[in-house]
């Protein structure tokens, strides 16, 4: 009986020891490495459960009654969004009315503007004064998200009536875009209405890692400069699922701009999708990256166009136009690098923007003009690294398109129609 109990109190002795050994391990493991597990864990717990924080601009003194201009109470309620985590911005179902608002940031991260109802531009000319080329503007805001469903309205008419392109009798002055994203990164916009801009409805300056979905654009065909997307010094955008039909050109993208998608893009009225003007003033440019697929052009002046001005310098490179339907567009294809917008001819010069490596890619519909693809390229520095594969062009109502071409040797792929003579 004394061996046994010896036994069981050498065992019990053991135990503890090794008991107490591995509660030294653990506690030293839990000291040494779950220090970062538990960090991850609060983050985690963080981002799932911390709910958001709401502003609604009705509760900053907003008055949604479409007469009482409710800027001010919407820069409030902006600088209470701005400065909280994860906040959201809420404009509710009314109709807002706005003289130029300017949303600045920095502000903390994942910003929500969340628009639900109707903004719409002061009619008060004398309200933008101080600034005549920005109604509604986001600048320097990164992790931002601008959706709802809601509708920003520019209410252009009295600035189309103003316009020297509408009376060529009045002195040519500045108007407003209608919603700027400046210098603004990680930003998303989709489910957005934005109609009857001053001038350009949405612009993108300088700005990097950009998703534009679902965004519907809409001015009358003759409103003067309603640009619909227009984008300039930025990068790694994608413009996504949007339709497009104003006075002007439906998406523009110019100087500064890389790697620029479009895709599923509905055009008309309008004047096409544009790369350019570049090199305006003898001045330098370069946009490189740019690829349109998936779109449809109806009515409208232009398809998909590159343009130049002589005596500027730069380049318009790595451009790729594939899966195009056309549908009564006046001019379908066109490389213009000796373009001209102004009264007075333009003087020839020898220095030209270089267009290089460009691919149209199945290509097909109606042209409602006799010249379905125009490549007006620079005697001093033609273009090159053109290539044309599966195009199919044919006059509206019937009959053969042609192509005009000069100083351009283009290469073709599969079926071309019509090709340079």
């Amino acid at each position: 009986m004394d061996s046994k109990r010896a036994v069981v109190h050498v065992l019990a002795v053991i135990i503890g020891i090794f008991s107490l050994f591995c509660s030294s391990c653990c506690r030293h493991l839990q000291e040494d490495q779950p220090v970062v597990h538990h960090h991850i864990q609060a983050r985690r717990r963080l981002s799932l459960s911390a709910p958001a924080v709401t502003f609604d601009v009705d509760d900053f003194g907003a008055q949604g009654d479409g007469n009482h201009d409710d800027a001010q109470a919407f820069e409030k309620a902006w600088k209470e969004a701005c400065s909280a985590a994860g906040a959201v911005l809420v404009v509710p179902k009314k109709n807002y009315l706005l003289g130029p608002t300017n949303f600045s940031g920095p502000c903390q991260d994942n910003t929500t503007f969340q628009i639900n109802g109707i903004i719409r531009a002061s009619g008060d000319l004398s309200d933008y004064d101080e600034d005549r080329r920005h109604w509604i503007m986001f600048d320097g805001v990164h992790n931002l998200v601008v959706q709802g469903g809601g509708t920003f309205d520019g209410n252009g008419l009295i600035w189309w009536q103003n316009s020297c392109k509408t009376n060529k009798s009045l002195p040519c002055k500045d108007a407003p875009t209608a919603l700027t994203f400046s210098n603004c990164g990680n930003l998303i916009t989709r489910n957005l209405n934005i109609q009857n801009a001053q001038q350009i409805h949405v612009s993108f300056e300088k700005c990097s890692d950009v998703q534009a979905t679902d965004l519907q654009v809409t001015a009358p065909g003759s409103s003067p400069n309603t640009d619909g997307i227009h984008v300039t010094g930025t990068q790694n955008i994608q413009i996504s699922s949007s339709t497009i039909g104003t006075g002007d050109d439906c998406i523009s993208i110019v100087d500064g701009s890389q790697d620029v998608q479009a895709m599923d893009i509905t055009c008309g009225p309008g004047h096409g999708i544009s790369i350019g003007s570049l090199g305006s003033g003898d001045s330098e440019a370069h946009v490189s990256g740019v690829t349109v697929n998936r779109a449809n052009f109806s009515g409208t002046t232009n398809g998909v166009r590159i343009k130049t001005w002589q005596g500027g310098s730069g380049s318009a490179s790595n451009i790729k136009f594939q899966n195009i339907e056309m549908h009564d567009v006046s001019n379908p294809i066109i490389i213009d690098q000796n373009y001209c917008d102004q009264d007075a001819p333009c003087k020839q010069q020898k220095s030209a923007v270089q267009v290089s490596n460009v691919m149209y890619q199945n290509i097909r519909g109606t042209s409602a003009s006799d010249v379905a693809i125009e490549f007006n390229c620079s005697e001093s520095l033609p273009c090159k690294g053109i290539a044309l594969q599966n195009i199919d062009l044919q006059k509206t109502g019937g009959g053969s398109a042609t192509a005009s071409c000069s100083n351009i040797n283009p290469d073709y792929i599969g079926a071309v129609s019509p090709r340079c003579p």
